[in-house]
């Protein structure tokens, strides 16, 4: 019997028990459905989790903290960056300062200040090595150019506008908009930056004009600000000299460097590095760590939750194994004819498991339509229904509650369709064990 002929025998015999066949089929649609939904949680969580993270940080970046040596622990220091520059496979060391770690700095352009104005003293050739992207403008040609924040001209108020500000957190209930700071162009702009420091009792304060050269992009979540100054780590001497001689400098300890970051050639190249640093006794962290910590925990977790969701399968597995055992019993004198005219086993067992086999994939498919479709409308639902109830708190936040990946789909299809040729395997053992003769004499 050619294979096309068998085919045309398992359609013909499902039309047969309509009912049956789709109760059967209804029982697998749903075990896949709620295997491949309780799985989506799982992988929309990591899914989550890993562009959180990489928004935060570069694949290629490593933090470091610091250095063990046998005096004790070492800050980040000139030396340290000597060495970390001299690692293989390290493209860029970015080294930030602080401004002042005592007094106040504040930025302004024109009667606007800047409240919340993050002065960073870095290398700028090193920034852009490191790969950092501007929004407009260019990168500094001399000392005296900087570049700002993407956010740092709504931090720049005047006087009217921060006290509406005020007015505003103090009567939330309130519609009044909150002021969007400076709105003209910022490059070519001149700012000009103040440090406030207590020496002897007496407030002393020092100033620098810079000009706005370029503007870095936004970060990549909404709720990131970014009101940074980048100056040319050149000033660093004469911002933190003011620093150095206030009187809470021998109360807080002025740091060399603040950040220190390394960035590698490339990705592959992380791993290698970040070992090579650690057995020097550099304290370091990267996201690829983190990734590979992470995801070791959402595999098991994953690897449960489609344990559980294949339960469900199992479950359903039970209605094919009675509908082919029945099926095997009502077409036994079938059976015995085929047999008779000298169809092999192998063919009889083979139109059985094919028949258990359609069941299978036919509720595999249907199940992976309807899980796209519940995944689709948990994504949508959930984050309404957490909004309202949290009073709009989740504004901004965005999670993946459910993640269907094509890795998901062919395991939950193929645990449906094994499951179902198991299930079917037993009957269609049973069919080409039928006797001849007592299959014949068996009255319809």
């Amino acid at each position: 019997m050619k294979f096309r002929d068998q085919l045309g025998l398992v359609r013909r015999n499902m039309k047969k028990n309509r009912m049956r066949v789709f109760m059967t089929v209804l029982a697998t649609t749903i075990g896949c459905a709620f295997l491949i939904v309780l799985a989506s949680v799982g992988f929309g969580m990591q899914k989550s989790m890993q562009e959180e993270l990489l928004s935060a940080q570069k694949l290629n970046e490593i933090q470091i903290s610091g250095k063990e040596t046998d005096a004790g622990f070492e800050q980040g220091n000139d030396e340290q960056i000597k060495e970390l520059e001299d690692t293989e496979n390290v493209a860029a060391v970015v080294r930030r300062s602080y401004a002042t770690t005592t007094g106040q700095t504040a930025a302004k352009l024109g009667d606007r200040t800047a409240d919340y104005s993050n002065p960073l003293l870095t290398n700028m050739e090193n920034e852009f090595k490191a790969n950092l992207k501007l929004d407009s403008g260019k990168a500094p040609k001399n000392d005296r150019e900087v570049i700002v924040g993407h956010h740092f001209a709504a931090s720049l108020l005047t006087d009217a506008e921060r006290k509406k500000r005020d007015e505003q957190a103090q009567n939330p209930e309130t519609a009044a908009e909150e002021p969007e700071g400076y709105q003209g162009e910022l490059i070519g702009k001149e700012i000009v930056l103040t440090q406030t420091e207590q020496i002897n009792g007496k407030s002393e304060t020092k100033s620098w004009t810079f000009t706005i050269s370029g503007i870095t992009k936004a970060p990549a979540k909404d709720y990131l600000q970014d009101m940074s100054i980048y100056i040319s780590d050149n000033w660093k001497e004469d911002m933190q000299g003011l620093a150095a001689k206030s009187d809470a400098a021998d109360e807080v300890e002025q740091q060399e460097y603040n950040e220190i970051k390394v960035y590698t050639a490339s990705v592959e190249d992380v791993k290698g590095v970040t070992d090579s640093l650690k057995d020097k006794g550099y304290l370091v962290y990267s996201i690829t760590e983190e990734l590979e910590n992470m995801n070791l925990f959402f595999n098991a977790f994953k690897a449960g939750l489609i344990f559980v969701g294949t339960v469900a399968v199992l479950i359903a597995s039970i209605g094919i194994f009675n509908t082919m055992t029945m099926a095997v019993t009502e077409r036994t004198q079938e059976i015995g004819i085929m047999k008779a005219i000298g169809a092999q086993p192998g063919v009889i067992r083979r139109i059985f498991l094919l028949e258990s086999a359609f069941i299978g994939l036919l509720g595999a498919v249907l199940g992976v339509i309807i899980a796209y479709a519940v995944s689709f409308a948990a994504n949508f639902a959930i984050p309404l229904v957490l909004g309202a109830v949290s009073e709009g708190s989740m504004e901004g936040v965005d999670f993946t509650f459910s993640y269907i990946p094509l890795s998901l789909v062919l395991i939950a299809g193929g645990i449906s369709l094994g499951v179902a040729l198991i299930s079917g395997l037993r009957p269609a053992v049973k069919a080409t064990n039928i006797n001849v003769l007592s299959a014949l004499r068996r009255e319809l």
